[in-house]
């Protein structure tokens, strides 16, 4: 649970530190919002809060069995985890999302799928392991809205 925040954490302090320094010296607020900004942002991205609440490997593919959904395995603070979340905006709460770090169940299935690394995102379309896999292909897999 604390690795998952311990990027965004750092982020935030870097950022308050870095937005400081102009603000006492007097010499630029403006230069300290953005700082300030910027680094609240990054810590927002790779934070655990933008992506749907994870649940658990055994769970998502059971669930997965049932309805036809893919499960993504990720982790907080991969940039591949990110863009494939930004990438399939709404449609990504469609998913199930098992956070490999909260869930050795689902790391190990990432291993089993990645020849021992835990390489993520990880998906699981009808029980089949893809890694890394193009969003617009991600989509595609999910079954139509009733």
């Amino acid at each position: 649970m604390t690795r998952a925040w311990t990027l965004p954490t750092l982020l935030v302090l870097c950022g308050s530190a870095a937005a400081a320094g102009p603000l006492f010296d007097g010499s630029s607020p403006g230069t300290a919002a953005v700082l300030l900004l910027v680094c609240l942002a990054l810590a927002g991205a790779t934070s655990p809060l933008i992506f749907p609440r994870s649940a658990g490997a055994q769970e998502a593919q059971r669930r997965s069995a049932v309805d036809g959904r893919p499960v993504v395995f990720w982790r907080p603070g991969c940039t591949y985890c990110i863009r494939l979340r930004v990438r399939l905006g709404r449609s990504a709460r469609r998913m199930h999302w098992v956070n490999i770090w909260r869930d050795p169940a689902g790391a190990a299935v990432v291993r089993a799928a990645n020849n021992g690394d835990e390489t993520v995102p990880t998906v699981l379309v009808a029980g089949r392991p893809h890694t890394n896999p193009d969003p617009s292909w991600v989509r595609a897999q999910l079954p139509p809205l009733t």
